[in-house]
Order: C-alpha cells, then sequence, then structure tokens
C-alpha cells in the first residue's frame, strides 16, 4: 500500500487558500523550496479534488506531467488536456483499487472538503504542513466538515528563514495495510 500524504501549505490561521480561491499570498520565488523538489521526486501519483483541479488549470503549463493524477468529481470536464483520471468514488474505494497500486507516496494534494474526507476515512498517512506567517482571516480551511478528533504524533519540525514552519505529523495509532477501511 502507498503511503498517503497530505503536503500542503497553509497560512497561520488555518487557511490553504483565500476566500476566492487564490493563492497569491504562498511565497514566490524564494530561494527555498520547502523541501518541494526532494518530496516531489518521491511521489507516485496525485490525487486532488476537482477545485483543486481547475485551480491548477489557472498556473498554465500542468505543473504535474509524467505523474499519474486522479482527480476526484461528480462532473468531469468534457476535455481532458493533461489525461488525469477523473474518479468518482469515495475516498476508500480509491484507496483500495487505484491507489493499491502504488508503492509509494501517493500525495492528497487538496482541498479541504477531500482531505476531510480522507482524514474522516483514516486514510491520511502523514501530514505535512507548511505554515505560512500570513493570517487570511478567513478562506478555504485547511480542513472542511466536523468530523471527530484525529491524534496526531508530532514526527519533524522545520523552520525556515522567511518565517515559515514545516509540520510533520502521522496518526498516533499508525495506520498499516490491515487497519485500513475496505
Amino acid at each position: 500500500m502507498p503511503t498517503i500524504t497530505y503536503y500542503v501549505a497553509a497560512s497561520m490561521d488555518g487557511y490553504i487558500a483565500d476566500a476566492d480561491g487564490g493563492v497569491d499570498w504562498l511565497p514566490q520565488g524564494e530561494s527555498d523550496d520547502y523541501g518541494y523538489a526532494e518530496f516531489y521526486a518521491s511521489v507516485d501519483a496525485l490525487v486532488m479534488g476537482r477545485r483543486t483541479y481547475d485551480q491548477v488549470l489557472g498556473f498554465g503549463q500542468w505543473p504535474y506531467a509524467g505523474k499519474p493524477s486522479y482527480v476526484f468529481t461528480g462532473h468531469p470536464p468534457d476535455d481532458n488536456p493533461h489525461s488525469v483520471e477523473f474518479v468518482d468514488t469515495n475516498p476508500a474505494a480509491f484507496v483500495q483499487t487505484v491507489a493499491s497500486q502504488y508503492d509509494g507516496t501517493v500525495w492528497l494534494v487538496g482541498g479541504g472538503n477531500l482531505a476531510e474526507q480522507f482524514r474522516r476515512a483514516g486514510l491520511i498517512d502523514e501530514y505535512l504542513i507548511f505554515i505560512i506567517p500570513v493570517v487570511l482571516g478567513r478562506g478555504i480551511p485547511l480542513f472542511g466538515g466536523d468530523a471527530p478528533h484525529t491524534a496526531l504524533e508530532l514526527i519533524e519540525t522545520q523552520t525556515y528563514s522567511d518565517g515559515g514552519v514545516m509540520l510533520h505529523y502521522r496518526p498516533c495509532a499508525p495506520l498499516d495495510s490491515g487497519s485500513r477501511p475496505e
């Protein structure tokens, strides 16, 4: 089974995008990539929600070429310029049928609602949360919904010269292939 990793940047007050879905508050052109290149090299496949997919399309060139990408949506677009696979199932079924084909990391790109569905189902193995030193006040939260809490174990922290902080967590009860929902 792969390691499902929620790797995401968030504002200090817990938002992954502003109220309009924008991310222009994220650091641009910094010399430190927060370990992104190393992380991305370890990624076997990506999974994201439809709004995240649409947002990434707005960035211009598809940044995930050469990596299998899965988009959760009940309404796939008519065109598919980047050969992503559109998924209309629940996260547990996705992990059992699709993600189980991978041995390395499956990157849960976002957004907050999809991350909440994966969290609620106990499917996130690692959380790599990058806290950016900005307060947005409102926006799209790191997680959507109101599911019961998930206790996490801190694995590592790292600070960056611009004030950003990486928090690396795992669920307290480590997930293994035998503990995932069927």
